[in-house]
């Protein structure tokens, strides 16, 4: 471990997939294991290469033990844009902090990874044989080696124009992987229960990084679908709980989203999802409710609020109503019957979402939720707006050419009080257009429909 004040430097091996969610993910990591992100590095963009200032190895450990965004870690011992600046480097890297994984005693071995350029063997083995002026006194053993270094090398981002010469190099001491497997083993397609809108594994897991969801956390979706936010959240200790107002959904009944099968079968519902993980321990319950109308007592309750809302075009937006709700000119319905259903606007379900979150979060718990957003005439100011939340990140998934969703972030930073319910509502009705994209969406979406070819 680094003295009080000094910090090691580490390499980030970064997958090379939702870009945008890296350094949120990165950042929130680091922030939950006690660390601050800091850096040199002045962008990171979409090179797969960071450099980040780490207090401990332990905390670089814990960091791999969540993330899904990165491959690997490095003890970074030496760094430059040629060869000769890399051995320069490595050469001035102290030699205590080498001599404990170089003595006698111990077995290593060397990798080569190369971005966006292959090596072949004589050319590897070349670079590996360069590096001789290091102190190794152990046994190579390829198999089983006790440390892993490596020379990483960067070719650049264009496939098309890869140079001869990396752009940089980079030497150190491989510390631990990343969970990149958790996106196979937690693929929808081998799921139990499914829907038309169940989550992408991958992005489950990155909201849950997001919201800084750690073992004993309470974490609550309010539109929880078929449960996959629930999922990701759960694999990291923390006990779930949600809600929807479609019975069917809550109950696993009706027709079935899997190809060749017409019906739901008996035990496909969201606690045989968790069942079918090893993480039934974590379920507390799921109720079918309203969204629009909370039934929960005042006070704080959840550590993370963590969903994605309908935005009403696979999945309808509803709400239940009232005889006093339904508009002029329609038969209402007896007495006796259940409330009906009524459209839930785009812009008041982002409004409850804003004002249930800070009432019910407790101070510095997170709200991630998805935002749908018109591509052409986004803005920042269309972002959901409370007072009691600090907006954390706002990261574009791009859907097609002229519609996205924006994963957003926000941190409850003051307790709520009535006075900031009327700040919220005048707020959101000036800044935010929800009706007005989610239109917009719709309508493109319905014209790309028609004109595809049948």
């Amino acid at each position: 471990m680094a003295p009080p004040g000094i910090l090691n430097r580490y390499l980030l091996l970064m997958a090379q997939e939702h870009l945008e969610f890296r350094l949120p993910e990165i950042k929130s990591l680091l922030s939950l294991f006690g660390g601050q992100f800091t850096s040199s590095q002045e962008t990171y963009g979409k090179s797969p290469f960071w450099i980040l200032s780490i207090p401990s190895e332990d905390i670089a450990r814990n960091l791999m033990k969540r993330t899904v965004c990165a491959k690997s870690i490095f003890e970074l011992w030496g760094h430059g844009k040629c060869p000769e600046e890399l051995y320069s480097s490595l050469k001035n890297y102290p030699v205590e902090k080498m001599v404990p994984f170089l003595h006698s005693d111990s077995t290593y071995k060397i990798k080569i990874h190369t971005f966006n350029k292959t090596l072949t063997q004589e050319e590897k083995v070349k670079r590996i044989d360069a590096l001789e002026f290091l102190p190794f006194e152990g046994k190579v053993n390829l198999k089983k080696p006790q440390h892993i270094f490596s020379i990483l090398e960067d070719y650049g981002l264009d496939p098309n124009h890869i140079p001869e010469n990396p752009h940089n190099i980079y030497f150190g001491r491989w510390i631990a992987d990343g969970q990149r497997e958790l996106i196979e083993s937690y693929s929808v397609k081998k799921r139990h229960f499914i829907g038309n809108t169940s989550m992408d594994a991958g992005l489950s897991f990155i909201m849950a990084n997001h919201g800084k969801v750690k073992k004993n956390d309470i974490v609550f979706d309010p539109f929880v679908g078929t449960g996959g936010l629930l999922i990701a959240s759960a694999h990291f200790g923390a006990y779930v709980y949600g809600t929807d107002i479609d019975y069917n959904t809550v109950h696993g009944l009706g027709k079935a989203s899997r190809k060749n099968q017409k019906w739901r079968g008996p035990d496909e519902n969201i606690r045989a999802n968790l069942r079918q993980y090893g993480l039934e321990k974590y379920y507390l319950d799921v109720l079918v409710s309203d969204a629009s109308k909370p039934s929960w007592r005042k006070g704080t309750y959840f550590d993370a609020i963590i969903t994605d809302p309908p935005y009403g075009i696979r999945e309808s937006t509803r709400r239940t109503g009232s005889q006093k709700e339904i508009p002029k000119g329609i038969e209402k319905c007896p007495e006796s019957h259940v409330p009906v259903s009524l459209s839930y606007h785009l812009s008041d379900m982002f409004f409850d979402l804003l004002n249930f979150s800070a009432e019910t979060l407790v101070l510095g718990g997170r709200l991630v939720y998805w935002l749908p957003v018109y591509t052409p005439e986004y803005t920042e100011e269309m972002v959901p707006w409370h007072p009691c939340l600090k907006l954390i990140s706002n990261c574009e998934q791009k859907l097609s050419s002229h519609t996205s969703r924006r994963l957003i972030t926000m941190e409850k930073v003051k307790e709520f009080e009535l006075e900031d319910l009327e700040v919220h509502s005048s707020r959101i009705a000036e800044a935010w257009l929800g009706e007005f994209m989610l239109a917009r969406i719709h309508r493109k979406t319905v014209q790309n429909r028609s004109s595809r070819p049948r």
